[in-house]
């Protein structure tokens, strides 16, 4: 409060009054303003209340006659009754209620039998399940129009029966459209009617601001308001400040002292009036206030009190001469002080939580680096118990046993369980206990916990002998799933721990078990993936007389991507070998390589050259990529790359052609190895160029081999050994 600024002062003050007493609301004149505007908005809020009101129950009738008129068509769509009575209704209904549903612009379209349940729906895990809404008059022969909170949000649909030739009801098709999409007429005049509210507000706003202008002028800015208001902030200042300020004149008396300034200084009832030098303040804060110096957080002992004093001059800008001082009691912020390193200390660990746990997709890890961080900052050992489901992907199953993923401590030989063991909790135990009610359970005093010690009661002797007495267990959650539990053990810290500790293990644990969650779902979904690319790769090696075949695949540690290696017989006992790969990871990179994959198979049937066989690959690659992009739920091809050799043991002669692969070597018997200068050609799928190919001429004992890596994102980047191998031996014959 004694802090402002001489230089800064004097411009606000005159600028202040004018701004306030016109638009403040303070004066007659702002609260003129304010009310003419205000009654200007009332009156085009309502105008646009009563259009949108207006628009949308016409779009709501509109909605019902649409619903009504889709479901009757599609009930009497050819097919649409015998369908009901093939044995898979769904595979035969689904497709049909999609392409309808997104021809007429409806949000579903639902055929259900008699009892309700749906055979479509735009979510295909609806399918099965009760239909929502009245479908009493539809088995009645009926048409029901309705507004429901169905499983898409609030809707309007209609119900419309399916009758078979006798006029029987044998099911019934349920078509809508959700509210969301209903008063889109409101929402295309909405701009013109808002740009037509602003240019009447802007006239009323001129007209507004002239008359409160004169106002203002006949009032001087003051409003009925503006006493009172000073009034309450001087009586706050006296009253409710929780800072002592005291003002003094330039002769030293002392003008005003607040509530907070008299506990402070303990000053007389009748101090104010007097001189600041007679109200026995101790001599150096006295000289303070009676010198009229600035000063800036000035500790002074007053009685016993540490107070800390601010003063600036009241002269400002041709006022009157005096001081105003503020006081501060940092005596109670020293109490405070203990406290708020601990909450920093506490802060700091929440923020290395979230920066240094989760720093790999590896479940253990992440448990590793959880137990690491709280020891010694928190508790003296901390370990970290899942269910193995959970260190293999899986979601885990309640019930189910715990194993010991991460330990850390003080010291290693704390009679705790040592990782890997397998536990199977008893129901007293605090553990168990978390993990039912997804709490954490605080354990004060082990040595009195008896449900703890029914766990194991040798081992919980020999944890309360070596000095462990205190335990928090909090369950690691990750939304509705329970993952494992957190023990926290104290033992060098003689306290216990207390419910603030508990708060923050919660959070820290919170903060974990997210990262485990994903580092479990990555594991569930790269042992999927991983899965499919193997699924996919030939199993065996199709006979044949020409070459000798060895191979190798060995997947990259990057992750799972589309690379494969085949070989194909083709006609006058020539063989063709192939290896490629599709840019990217995952699970849409391996199911794109078992198309292009398929793709091979089939070109090599024509019996084409090498370098014709990749052209069309390179036009399968494109139209992959269009149809992808068009579908707009899949991410594109960026390019493969192919390196495609047909070997013919009669000219002994072996023709190649790449893709932007990788070239062949070739060893010689002498085991000196050669890599033939095969042409390149681009990736697939960017667009193909001319290709040439290389015919080689082989010799008896000669060996060659094709090895595909990566280390980049993109087609042809730095190459090393581990993504996947094939190695064929071009001699003369077997």
């Amino acid at each position: 409060m004694g802090r402002l600024s001489q230089r800064d002062a004097g411009p606000s003050r005159r600028a202040r009054p004018e701004v306030r007493s016109a638009l403040g609301g303070r004066s007659v004149a702002g609260q003129v303003f304010v009310l003419q505007v205000v009654i200007v908005l009332l009156l085009v809020v309502a105008a646009v209340v009563a259009l949108v009101l207006q628009v949308r129950h016409d779009s709501t009738t509109e909605a019902r006659n649409r619903s009504v008129a889709v479901a009757q068509a599609f009930a009497n769509a050819p097919g649409t009754r015998e369908a009901l009575d093939d044995p898979d209704p769904t595979a035969v209904l689904q497709p049909r209620a999609e392409a309808a549903r997104k021809a007429t612009g409806v949000d579903f379209i639902v055929v259900l039998n008699t009892d309700g349940i749906r055979y479509t729906h735009p979510k295909p895990d609806r399918i099965g399940k009760k239909f929502v809404g009245n479908l009493e008059p539809a088995l009645a022969g009926h048409v029901v129009t309705e507004e429901i909170n169905g499983t898409i949000g609030q809707l309007v649909q209609a119900i419309v029966p399916i009758k078979d030739p006798d006029g029987k009801v044998v099911g019934a098709v349920s078509a809508g459209i959700t509210t969301a999409h209903v008063g889109g007429a409101a929402d295309e005049q909405l701009p013109l009617l808002i740009a037509m509210a602003a240019g009447g507000l802007a006239v009323a706003t001129a007209g507004t601001a002239l008359v409160s202008r004169r106002l203002q002028r006949q009032t001087r800015g003051l409003g009925p308001h503006e006493m009172t208001r000073m009034y309450e902030h001087h009586d706050a200042v006296l009253h409710a400040v929780r800072e002592g300020v005291l003002i003094a004149d330039g002769e030293g008396r002392l003008l005003l002292a607040n509530d907070e300034a008299q506990r402070l200084l303990h000053l007389p009832a009748n101090a104010e009036g007097r001189q600041v030098g007679e109200l026995g303040l101790p001599p150096d804060t006295a000289d303070l206030l009676t010198s009229g110096r600035v000063a800036t957080d000035e500790v002074h002992l007053v009685g016993d009190r540490l107070l800390v004093i601010n003063q600036r001059a009241t002269e400002l800008e041709g006022g009157p001469a005096g001081t105003v001082a503020t006081l501060r009691d940092s005596t109670e912020l020293r109490a405070l002080s203990g406290r708020a390193e601990a909450a920093r200390e506490r802060l700091n660990m929440l923020y290395d939580a979230g920066v240094g746990i989760g720093t790999s997709l590896d479940v253990t890890r992440t448990a590793e680096e959880l137990a690491e961080l709280v020891v010694p900052r928190f508790a003296d050992f901390a370990t970290v118990d899942l269910f193995d489901a959970v260190l293999g992907g899986g979601q885990p199953e309640a019930g189910t046993e715990l194993r010991r993923t991460a330990f850390s401590g003080i010291r290693k030989d704390a009679p705790l369980y040592p990782v890997g063991e397998r536990m199977r909790l008893v129901a007293s135990a605090p553990q168990a206990r978390a993990l039912r009610s997804g709490q954490a359970v605080l354990e004060s005093r082990l040595a009195e916990s008896p449900g703890w010690r029914a766990q194991d009661l040798e081992r919980t002797s020999q944890v309360l002998e070596f000095g462990i007495h205190s335990l928090i267990a909090v369950p690691l959650r990750a939304g509705a799933l329970v993952l494992g539990v957190v023990n926290f053990w104290r033992s060098q810290k003689p306290e216990p721990f207390d419910t603030d500790e508990v708060a923050l293990a919660e959070e820290l644990v919170t903060r974990a078990a997210v990262s485990i969650d994903n580092s479990r779902r990555y594991t569930r979904e790269h042992t999927m993936a991983v899965t499919l690319q193997r699924s996919l790769l030939p199993r065996s090696l199709p006979e044949q007389n020409a070459l000798d075949i060895a191979y190798r695949y060995l997947p990259a540690q990057a992750g799972v991507g589309g690379d494969w290696f085949d070989v194909l017989p083709l006609s006058g006992a020539r063989v063709a070998l192939v290896v490629g790969d599709v840019v990217g990871h995952g699970l849409h990179a391996a199911a794109t390589m078992g198309r292009l994959r398929t793709a091979v198979h089939n070109f090599s049937s024509l019996d084409l050259p090498p370098d014709e066989l990749l052209v069309l690959l390179d036009e399968l690659v494109g139209r992959i990529d269009q149809d992808e992009t068009q579908e707009g739920d899949s991410a594109p091809v960026t390019g493969a790359t192919c390196l495609y050799a047909v070997y013919d043991p009669v000219s002994r002669r072996c023709t190649l052609a790449r893709a932007g692969h990788p070239p062949p070597a070739l060893i010689h018997p002498d085991g000196s190895v050669e890599f033939p200068d095969v042409p390149a050609g681009p990736p697939a799928g960017p667009g193909w160029p001319a290709v040439r190919d290389r015919r080689p001429r082989t010799r008896r004992g000669q060996q060659a081999g094709a090895v595909h890596g990566r280390t980049g994102r993109g087609p042809g980047a730095g190459h090393r050994r581990g993504s996947g191998a094939a190695g064929r031996r071009t001699g003369t014959g077997r």
